[in-house]
């Protein structure tokens, strides 16, 4: 009954607000009211009907032991574990995307890009681990290729984490649940006046639900500071660090599961897992100039190692020693971006222009090779790339009346490939060589309204993702940087002040379905496909205290002029919640998702197993004065419903010990059972 009444909900679409605590400056009040803000983004904000922004107060209310969850708010957004260990980033699925670890999904931490080209496990490689959801302000998601400032890996979507500058209060939080899960959190400011600063220091370990313990623990800390050198301007200085250490299950095949060889949370080779660290330092600058323009400059540095153990087929390779893989990946990472915005008026007509340049290079040692046991056994490519892109935009922005705004740009991407190859002798892989590459995308969106509360929003643009170096090297011109092309057609309205719905249709085509696959050193060209589909969201305010949200996606993924389905796409997701924030300082959340059934193979003779999980955030800060007023309580419980569901779900050969011959199945992770975690928070 709960279950067909949440999916009811997701369908219809309906809504959802956050609040900010408050205080009451009359000592005599014994009852501090917190105050109420609705949240959303205001209609005249935004370029696309499909645009989100993720609110303090949304994260407040998600489970922490991935920071990645935080993008399931995202209508259509969905992220699933891999691998049976918390150490890997997430996958990401999005507008028929199986993105894998980032190819198609680009992120950035106050406009720093996180995505790794030419990663040892995969292209983009997205790892969000290194977040604390605690300092960040809000997040921006932007679907399809339609914003000039972002450019590789930006085809499906992008999103922008914005970290906080300063917090009113310090938060000390001491958190445990099952599995021996433990989090622990220090965030204060220590000045909040010329200079804001924040600093942050997060602890998070679990066993996992798995035979073999994940045995995962992770590091994070950030610090910032922000000053006004001047009246006009801003300088802004950032640093985090991320270190984590894991084992892992691996993906197990499900015939083995369904034989009773193993459990669904066993392992065919517990010898699994990965260590890493990430360490960025990042700073940005704005200057108002007296003209009424802004320039702005950011520069950053990023320091990052990788190295990962996995065994993914068994014995189909090597019956001796199994099929064992390693992957190291050690780089430094530098850039930064130079421009200007400049409003002003031309024939009465009012406009802005944007001037900028960014620039990114990765001077990465990336290996793979075999191992048992995590001990080695050979090189099947060992390579020093060094890849740097130079990219200048230019963004312009038109307002010719009060009901239409036109949004444009171009941007070029030049790219230089240089790959060297280290493996001496005996290595399968020896890629070697230089490339140049360039590629120009334009973009244009064009918002009419609002009428009536309702607003018209029409989108086109072009984009790409780049490919691994070490294939761009060696491969003919079509393999090296494939182009996207997206339309798309929304409109967002607020029928009253207590709702807000959205509807999304759009399109995206690939000239290339080019996936580089990390566990081989390889890259598959699988030619041109289209992806289409449609975007349903709601928010509603029931009650003063009592807020309902729902979405729901319909994808279609298909290769051109064959009509084979593209593997992992998501076909249909949905996501319902309701939160009620009472006045007396409680805040609950009921959350909902569902990722409809998939193909897994371009025949569709495999299909994924549909899935849907329940969860369950409350949080109580007293609101009367005393003491207890510092302390909050909260509890989550994961998966409500105890769902025994697969997580991620792939297609492809294995070959066990009683086998002779191959076998292509499903292999998939398994999903946590239900998971209970709370703990305590004071504030100071």
């Amino acid at each position: 009954m709960v279950r067909a009444y949440m999916m009811a909900l997701v369908v219809c679409a309906a809504t959802m607000s956050g609040t900010a605590h408050g205080q009451s400056e009359d000592p005599e009040e014994p009852l501090l009211l917190p105050e109420v803000v609705v949240t959303g983004a205001a209609l005249s904000n935004s370029h696309a009907a499909s645009h989100h922004r993720i609110t303090e107060h949304d994260i407040a209310l998600q489970p922490v032991d991935r920071p990645g969850n935080v993008l399931r708010l995202v209508p259509g957004l969905v992220t699933t574990n891999p691998g049976g260990g918390p150490g890997k980033p997430d996958n990401y699925l999005l507008r028929g995307f199986d993105a894998d670890h980032g190819t198609d999904f680009a992120g950035f931490l106050d406009g720093m890009p996180l995505n790794l080209r030419s990663h040892a496990h995969g292209q983009g490689y997205l790892d969000l681990n290194f977040l604390i959801p605690e300092t960040l302000q809000r997040v921006d998601v932007y679907k399809g290729p339609y914003q000039v400032q972002f450019g590789d890996f930006a085809t499906a979507g992008a999103a922008n984490f914005v970290t906080r500058d300063v917090i009113e209060e310090g938060v000390v939080q001491v958190a445990g649940g099952q599995f021996n899960t433990s989090r622990n959190l220090l965030m204060f400011s220590p000045t909040k006046g010329s200079i804001r600063s924040l600093v942050a220091v997060e602890s998070f370990y679990t066993d996992g639900p798995f035979v073999s313990p994940n045995r995962a623990g992770r590091l994070n800390g950030l610090a910032k500071a922000t000053i006004n050198p001047t009246a006009h301007s801003e300088l802004s200085l950032t640093g985090t660090h991320y270190q984590s250490r894991w084992n892992s299950q691996g993906e197990i095949p499900l015939r083995a599961v369904e034989a009773g060889l193993i459990s669904r949370f066993g392992s065919l080779d517990p010898y699994q897992g990965g260590r890493t660290q990430r360490s960025t330092g990042q700073v940005r600058y704005r200057y108002d100039a007296p003209s009424g323009g802004t320039l702005f400059a950011d520069a950053y540095l990023q320091y990052y190692h990788v190295d990962l153990v996995s065994d993914f087929t068994f014995l189909l390779n090597d019956p001796v020693n199994g099929d064992g893989i390693q992957q190291m990946d050690r780089r430094s990472v530098y850039g930064g971006e130079v421009g200007y915005r400049q409003p002003g008026t031309l024939w009465d007509i009012e406009g802005v222009v944007t001037l900028g340049m960014q620039t990114r290079v990765d001077d990465a040692h990336v290996r793979l090779g075999t191992q048992r046991q995590w001990v080695p056994l050979g090189t099947t490519s060992d390579s020093q790339i060094h890849e740097a892109s130079y990219s200048p935009y230019l963004k312009l922005e038109v307002y010719p009346a009060p009901w239409a705004r036109f949004t444009g740009g171009v941007r070029s991407d030049l790219f230089h490939f240089n790959v060297q190859n280290l493996c001496q002798v005996g290595c399968p892989q020896n890629p070697s060589g230089r490339a140049d590459v360039a590629i120009t995308t334009t973009k244009g969106s064009v918002m009419l309204g609002p009428w009536a509360g309702t607003e018209i929003f029409l989108n086109a643009g072009t984009g790409f993702h780049s490919n691994d170096a070490r294939v761009v090297v060696s491969a003919a011109a079509a393999q090296r940087m494939p182009k996207a092309t997206g339309y798309e057609v929304g409109l967002r309205t607020r029928p009253w002040d207590r709702m807000e719905l959205s509807a999304t249709l759009w399109l995206l085509d690939l000239t290339s379905e080019l996936v580089f696959q990390g566990n081989l050193g390889t890259t598959q060209m699988l030619g041109a496909t289209r992806r289409y589909g449609t975007d349903l969201g709601g928010r509603l305010q029931l009650l003063d205290w009592l807020f309902l949200s729902g979405s729901a996606t319909l994808n279609t993924a298909e290769f051109r002029g064959t009509g084979a389905a593209i593997p992992q796409a998501p076909t249909m997701t949905g996501r319902g919640e309701l939160t009620a924030r009472l006045p007396v300082g409680l805040t609950t959340s009921f959350q909902m998702l569902h990722l409809g059934s998939r193909p897994l193979t371009q025949d569709r003779s495999l299909t994924a197993q549909p899935w849907t999980i329940f969860n369950v955030v409350a949080r109580y800060r007293p609101m009367t004065k005393g003491w207890w007023q510092h302390m909050e309580g909260f509890v989550s419980v994961q998966n409500v419903m105890n769902a025994a569901w697969r997580q991620t779900q792939l297609a492809y050969d294995t070959r066990l010990a009683s086998e002779t011959t191959p076998v292509n199945g499903i292999q998939f992770t398994p999903g946590g059972p239900r998971t209970v975690m709370g703990g305590v928070t004071w504030y100071f």
